[in-house]
């Protein structure tokens, strides 16, 4: 953009995205799609944001925060076009939300006396599923769409709430045994037309159980996987710049060699 060129503002963005989808004249691509073509690029969008904020680069935040707006302008648009809402509304509906989930800062005087008390955000979310249709059930409005893992927290969150869940970690850290012996039955057990389903079945078992026990001890375990990913990248990193070292490649090693190295690159990473 030119030094003299007028900024671009949010309603620039919204007719760059109604010309992308104007029949004839529009393009292609865009005009194929729908909310559900668009939800994975939303998703990968906001995970794209959490990952500049983890590397602190806020030049890639500004750019990655740009591309998720973008994607609150396209669903606005596809709405639009349907005829059930449009980003003004979307903007309203927020701006009132926040509003209202803070009586402490924008309610009278009294409100704002009275300050934030333990539990007002989750008494005012409460008062506004109150507000909305009846869903099937306590755990309905968990989305499914959710992270794996993410979604395991919100739902177990959820039933704690009203007990379903136990004490302490003791029992947790029992059942994920437990869990580990049943998934070891259905590896051990011959094979069949459902040994793949069980197995997968078993595996999904642990997996809820092992979130249960980070949300014990107050672990966010997609951010902890996170940080086993990318402790496993810098360690794998480190196998092949000594392999290059020697001249070789990793395909041209073997599981002993590599396993040193791994091991020696996690003794240097604890020594500091």
């Amino acid at each position: 953009m030119a030094a003299d060129s007028p900024r671009k503002s949010l309603d620039d963005l919204v007719a760059v995205m109604a010309a992308l989808r104007a029949p004839v004249t529009g393009c292609p691509w865009d005009l194929e799609q729908n909310f559900a073509t668009i939800a994975p690029y939303t998703i990968e969008e906001a995970y794209e944001v959490a990952d500049a904020i983890q590397r602190g680069n806020l030049s890639d935040l500004r750019e990655e925060l740009g591309d998720l707006l973008l994607q609150v302008v396209y669903h606005s648009q596809l709405a639009q076009e349907e005829g059930a809402f449009a980003l003004p509304d979307v903007i309203d509906g927020i701006t009132r939300k926040m509003v209202r989930r803070h009586p402490h800062v924008f309610g009278d005087d009294a409100a704002r006396s009275a300050g934030a008390a333990k539990g007002f955000w989750e008494k005012i979310k409460a008062e506004e599923r109150a507000a909305k249709p009846a869903p099937h059930g306590l755990l309905a409005d968990v989305p499914v769409a959710m992270p794996g893992l993410t979604r395991a927290i919100k739902l177990q969150s959820k039933a704690a709430k009203v007990g379903f869940d136990w004490p302490d970690l003791a029992p947790v850290l029992a059942k994920v045994e437990e869990e580990m012996a049943e998934l070891k039955v259905e590896i051990a057990a011959p094979g069949g037309t459902n040994r793949d389903q069980r197995v997968a079945e078993e595996f999904g078992d642990l997996l809820f159980v092992m979130a249960n026990v980070a949300r014990h001890l107050g672990v966010d375990p997609e951010d902890a996987l996170r940080g086993a990913n990318a402790k496993f990248a810098r360690r794998f990193r480190r196998i092949e710049e000594r392999l290059a070292a020697l001249g070789r490649s990793p395909a041209q090693s073997n599981l002993a060699e590599m396993d040193a190295m791994w091991n020696e690159a996690k003794a240097n990473e604890r020594s500091g």
